[in-house]
């Protein structure tokens, strides 16, 4: 029983950390960054951070041809684009709002996971797509309180993040990793990304100025970024310990602890459409996700069915 509490604790630990990264985020905009500067810097943590969890491991960055496509596929579809999005609309939406609209990676990656044959169509499943769209159309309606239509269109700009999100996973489980740890293909991405920003973020005029100090903004950038580093590593020892299934559930966490935080952080409030529709998005995540029996043997993973998970939680 104690070892299954504590893998709880680092279910609710990993989550409220991914989750803390979502107001960050908005406070990482107010001053005026733009999403190609914060992704250039975002990457230079990561790799920091995911180089030395590697060296403490005894692992060591795989940096060749036969894995370039895989670097650049998560680089693209994992940081890039879903971040363009999710910086942009962070400017304008609350973090709470931000929160609830990130759980909607697995009604993105379920539809396209059938799609690219990753998953077979189930009745209840499509429910939970069904309950997902209900908790966007209260997230748009005017009723929630989101300062009319001009934010209901960042809701929808916001959508291209969990899309891209999605789009990466069901990528990384019909192509493989080419037998590397998440870790490893963590560095690798930001590795072969950090050129691509480099050059968007000087040619774009986003470039930001690490000599210019460090104020409240960037202070909440680098600490998302470790977070998120921190966190990651932590989800890749879970999987291994108990199983992809059973660390996928972080993403109710996230979107909960998100809201939560939002509040904390950013003194928001929102209104009962809000609440209502959080509820809505986490019954429909419920149903959206597999289900698999769960085996809580230390130092066993359990078996998926298949689908990739990863997506659904990782930023």
């Amino acid at each position: 029983m104690s070892e299954k509490l504590w893998l709880y604790a680092m279910l609710v630990a990993m989550g409220a950390g991914w989750g803390a990264s979502i107001p960050l985020a908005k406070i990482a905009v107010s001053t005026g960054h733009q999403a190609f500067g914060l992704i250039f810097w975002q990457m230079v943590i990561v790799l920091m951070i995911s180089g030395g969890i590697m060296v403490l491991r005894g692992k060591r960055p795989v940096i060749g041809r036969a894995h370039l496509r895989l670097f650049l596929m998560v680089a693209v579809f994992g940081t890039v684009m879903p971040d363009i999005f999710y910086y942009s609309a962070a400017r304008e939406l609350p973090g709470g709002i931000m929160s609830i609209v990130t759980s909607s990676v697995p009604m993105f990656s379920l539809p396209i996971a059938i799609l690219m044959g990753n998953e077979r169509f189930r009745p209840k499943r499509l429910l939970g797509l069904i309950f997902g769209m209900v908790g966007i159309v209260l997230l748009i309606g005017p009723q929630a309180s989101l300062s009319g239509g001009w934010a209901a269109g960042f809701v929808l700009l916001a959508l291209g993040a969990p899309l891209f999100y999605a789009t990466e996973g069901n990528l990384v489980s019909k192509w493989g990793t080419g037998g590397l740890d998440p870790l490893q293909v963590v560095f690798g991405a930001s590795l072969l990304g950090l050129p691509i920003c480099l050059m968007l973020a000087l040619g774009t005029g986003q470039w930001i100025d690490p000599t210019a100090g460090l104020g409240r903004a960037e202070g909440a950038l680098i600490l998302s970024a470790s977070i998120h580093a921190l966190v990651y590593a932590a989800y890749v020892w879970l999987v291994g310990r108990a199983g992809s299934v059973f660390a996928a559930q972080t993403s109710y966490v996230v979107t909960a602890t998100g809201v939560l935080w939002s509040i904390y952080l950013l003194q928001e409030s929102y209104s009962g459409w809000v609440w209502l529709a959080l509820a809505v998005m986490m019954l429909g995540m419920f149903l959206v996700q597999p289900r698999a029996p769960r085996v809580l043997v230390p130092g066993r993973a359990m078996e998926d069915d298949g689908s990739n998970q990863e997506g659904a939680v990782a930023k």
